[in-house]
Parts: C-alpha cells; sequence; structure tokens
C-alpha cells in the first residue's frame, strides 16, 4: 500500500501557490504599497532558528516567482538536508515589494513542511536497522496534502495512500456498513480490477485469523501493542511464506514506542503524527535593503 512520491510539477505548485497568495493578499498589499518605492530593491538571507531537515524550497521560491520573476529565491543547502541553528538555508533577491508581500506565505510553507520532514527523519532513524518501514497516512491538512506527503519523503518516509482513489483499505466502518468482513472482501473482488490489493484493518488476532483465511493481501493491526504485534507477524508469516502478505502497523505509535513495532517484525509503521501533529519549525527571513529610494517616490495605495 505504498504509493509513489507525489510529484510536484511546476504546474502544480504554481496552483497552490496562487491559491495561498490570494487567501493573504486579497485586493492587495496595503503595508507595503503604501511604504515601498516601487523601485526598492531587497537582499537578504532564510535562517534557520533551529536544527531542523530542510523541505519546501522549491515551493518557496514559487511563491516569491509568483509575484515577480525578478524576486528570486536561491537554495544554499540541499532539500532534505539537515542544518543547525544559524544556517543560511536560501538567499532572497530581488525587488523590494514582491519580496515582502510574499515574505509570510513563503516562510509559512517552508516552516511547515520542513517541520514534517524533521519529524519523519526522527522516526526514521529511530527504527534504523530494522526492515520496517515509515509511512504517513490521509491525516493531512486539506488542500495541503501534496505537499506534505512531499515532505515526508524529504524526511527520509514513505506514502501511503495519496487519495481514496489509490488503494483499498477496509476499515471497521466499512466492516459495519457492509454487514460483516467476508461481506466487503467479497463485494471488493467482484468490483475491483485484478490489480487492485486489498488491505483490510485488524484489531485482535481472532480478526487477523478471519482476514488471513479470507486471502487478503495484507493486513494493518490497529491499536496493537508491540507484544500482539509481534504474534500477529509470527502468524502471518507462517501464513504468507516470503513474505507475501503486507503486515502495517498503526494506531497512537510515537517517537518512543516506534522502535518496538519494527522489532515486532512488521512491513510498515503508518504514523498519523507526521502530518496532523509536526510542529513548524523556526526559521526566518533577515533582509538589508540594497538600493535605497526617496520616501517621495512610493507609490500611495489604493
Amino acid at each position: 500500500m505504498i504509493t509513489a512520491r507525489p510529484a510536484l510539477t511546476d504546474r502544480s505548485v504554481r496552483a497552490l501557490v496562487a491559491q495561498f497568495l490570494a487567501e493573504d493578499v486579497g485586493r492587495g498589499d496595503l503595508t507595503t504599497l503604501a511604504t515601498v518605492s516601487p523601485t526598492a530593491r531587497l537582499r537578504g538571507v532564510i535562517v534557520a532558528r533551529e536544527e531542523l531537515v530542510v523541505a519546501g524550497q522549491y515551493v518557496a521560491r514559487a511563491v516569491f516567482a509568483e509575484l515577480d520573476e525578478e524576486a528570486v529565491l536561491e537554495p544554499l543547502v540541499t532539500e532534505g538536508e539537515v542544518v543547525r541553528r544559524g544556517t543560511a538555508v536560501a538567499r532572497v533577491t530581488g525587488p523590494a515589494r514582491p519580496i515582502l508581500t510574499g515574505e509570510r506565505v513563503a516562510l509559512n510553507l517552508l516552516q511547515r513542511l520542513s517541520g514534517i520532514a524533521t519529524v519523519t527523519r526522527q522516526y526514521v532513524e529511530a527504527i534504523r536497522g530494522y526492515r520496517a518501514q515509515i509511512v504517513d497516512t490521509r491525516k493531512t491538512t486539506p488542500g495541503l496534502r501534496l505537499l506534505e506527503k512531499y515532505a515526508v519523503t524529504v524526511g527520509g518516509g514513505r506514502n501511503h495512500r495519496l487519495g481514496l482513489d489509490d488503494g483499498v483499505l477496509v476499515k471497521d466502518n466499512h466492516i459495519a456498513a457492509a454487514g460483516s468482513l467476508g461481506r466487503a472482501i467479497e463485494a471488493a473482488r467482484t468490483r475491483l480490477a485484478h490489480m487492485h490489493r486489498i488491505e483490510v484493518e485488524v484489531d485482535t488476532l481472532r480478526d487477523l485469523q478471519e482476514a488471513l483465511n479470507l486471502g487478503v493481501d495484507a493486513v494493518l493491526l490497529d491499536n496493537m501493542t508491540p507484544e500482539a504485534t509481534r504474534e500477529a507477524v509470527a502468524c502471518v508469516r507462517e501464513r504468507s511464506r516470503g513474505g507475501a502478505i503486507l503486515v502495517e502497523s498503526s494506531g497512537g505509535i510515537t517517537l518512543r514506542t516506534v522502535r518496538a513495532y519494527a522489532e515486532a517484525g512488521v512491513d510498515l509503521i503508518s504514523v498519523g503524527a507526521l502530518t496532523h501533529s509536526a510542529p513548524a519549525v523556526d526559521l526566518g527571513l533577515d533582509l538589508e535593503p540594497t538600493i535605497p529610494v526617496p520616501d517621495d517616490r512610493i507609490s500611495q495605495a489604493p
């Protein structure tokens, strides 16, 4: 149930950035238009105020470019690089007005995406050396899923479903609506193409046995303890020589407990906290003027 890394195309990023700027700028940046000359220029650097994994430079660059192609963000570090506090991660140069107008949106995106990448890297490092892979969930911010899932991959994680059309995961509410797990699986096999694999969420060993008897392709062990998970993995491996059935753990897994689930032998560990609870990291834009202009050249705001 792992999907490919989401592609951030120029078109998709421009569409998102246009929405973000429309929300923030509205009919115009009154403060900048009223106080800054149209000929003024700025230069500066975006600085990390804490240790973090950098993600989203391409998106931040698109913010300034959307406002003015002469407003340029130049990355100074590699996407996915761990930087220390005080590191200059990007240089910004160009006309003052678009830089000031786009500053907040660009920083918000960099801080959010770098925060996700930073937390993801912590989970990935916590289970290094084990077969398990860290994957995200659909617990993303509406409108930001593509960017947030991209940030997970920058942090070293993998993507679960990008959307509901990206894979089959039969959960407890599907089973309740269908009438039973058997009916849900039978209906799925009847309606799905042969290329679709079926994953089923289970929360007890008894449910796991039922799912295995129905010939599912993957199981999601929901909110099981590490001890129960180890027993479940042994059961699946016995039924699935060669590891044909994927085993995923999910539900309340934290940095403190994630290693225990990896030690239990699962293939995937899905963590909603990568996107729904990752704190934004602290990045700031330090600017200095490069071309001072007289106050009488400032145009009036509408």
